[in-house]
């Protein structure tokens, strides 16, 4: 991974007066930056619907049961990682460390990834060098897609912007079945490489046994419906959580609103951290009620990058005061409606499919 320098700007000041202004809000009421009743609400609920879900799915009479809770368990497990897991990788889900690593590490895991290597690259790598390529290990060097003006322009990538929901689909099991693999023989598709300590090539390997046994082949064993149905069940599990994962978040980088900075041959960024964060970030509906409870901030994402030591049951409260202080330094927040960004992101597919340059558009408020 290319580690780089950063430069000062207006983004410096902003990000100094954001971080005073935040200490000072919190200060002021007296509350910790870290999940409250309303989190622990959630996890109780959460938890307890995935168990739920999964008790009803493993006890279902008919085959349509067994979709249908099936299907409400990978959602219940997908909207615990966007509340739980999430703040938990950032140590915000609680204040005690070790309860955030233990909430991070099982509801992770147990979904058949690696906690700690989603974990570690996460903070260290995308949340640290956003949408650079070489840095920022969510930027993709994949052949069916070209998302990077350094990729070659094939023919068929002019199409890429219709083929893109189908490839979509396989997101999850992708992430399952090869993603991980191929990063235990330092083989990846992404733009850096992942070292992986013994101990988490073990749990790794585990967890993902643990995931088929109790996803695959313990219901074939318990319920009359046979093997076909049992993974059918599971591939349209993975259909559902890979749309609804990349509608979260491939809008937010994704976008032809967004900057894709190229560091210079010293490795110096001609821009500040935060000002990084507001120029490769898109958010949607920041101040919606329902999009943070549901989606745990992430239709907040600028804000997440800029404030990961926050949790996001605080962002609706904060967030005037982000967007007082970005307009104040006259820094550009890139906030839009869902509908918008989703526009963006497709008309960059298309771009990128048929232009060598991208053809970005200007963010006009």
């Amino acid at each position: 991974m290319n580690k780089l320098k950063f430069s000062k700007d207006e983004g410096s000041a902003f990000y100094k007066e954001l971080t005073e202004r935040i200490d000072q809000y919190f200060s002021d009421r007296g509350i910790a930056k870290t999940g409250n009743r309303k989190m622990f609400f959630k996890i109780g609920l959460y938890f307890s619907l995935d168990i739920l879900f999964y008790a009803l799915m493993i006890t279902s009479k008919s085959p349509a049961a067994f979709y249908f809770f099936y299907l409400l368990m990978g959602l219940s497990v997908l909207l615990t990682a966007f509340n739980i897991s999430h703040d938990a990788a950032h140590g915000v889900a609680v204040k005690s460390r070790y309860w955030n690593k233990i909430l991070f590490s099982i509801s992770f895991n147990l979904q058949g990834n690696n906690a700690y290597v989603w974990g570690k690259n996460h903070n260290e790598s995308h949340h640290l060098y956003t949408n650079i390529e070489g840095s920022d290990i969510d930027v993709l060097n994949n052949p069916l897609f070209r998302m990077t003006e350094t990729q070659p322009l094939k023919w068929f990538h002019r199409f890429q912007h219709l083929y893109a929901p189908l490839l979509y689909l396989l997101y999850s099991i992708n992430w399952f079945f090869f993603r991980e693999t191929l990063m235990l023989f330092n083989i990846s598709s992404r733009t850096i490489k992942i070292e992986i300590p013994r101990r988490e090539v073990f749990k790794l390997i585990l967890f993902k046994l643990l995931y088929i046994g109790y996803m695959i082949v313990l219901p074939i064993f318990l319920l009359p419906f046979g093997w076909s149905t049992v993974l059918l069940a599971f591939l349209l599990n993975h259909f559902m959580v890979s749309v609804i994962f990349v509608g979260v978040l491939g809008v937010s980088h994704l976008s032809d609103y967004v900057a894709h900075p190229v560091p210079d041959q010293n490795n110096v960024l001609k821009m500040s951290w935060p000002k990084l964060q507001l120029c490769t970030s898109v958010d949607y509906n920041a101040g919606s009620v329902f999009f943070n409870w549901t989606l745990g901030g992430f239709n907040a994402h600028a804000l997440h990058h800029l404030l990961p030591n926050v949790s996001h049951v605080h962002y609706l409260d904060i967030l005037p005061i982000f967007r007082e202080l970005a307009e104040k330094h006259q820094l550009i927040y890139m906030e839009m409606t869902y509908k918008e960004s989703l526009k963006s992101h497709f008309r960059f597919l298309k771009s990128m499919g048929r232009n060598q340059k991208l053809q970005t558009v200007s963010f006009a408020g």
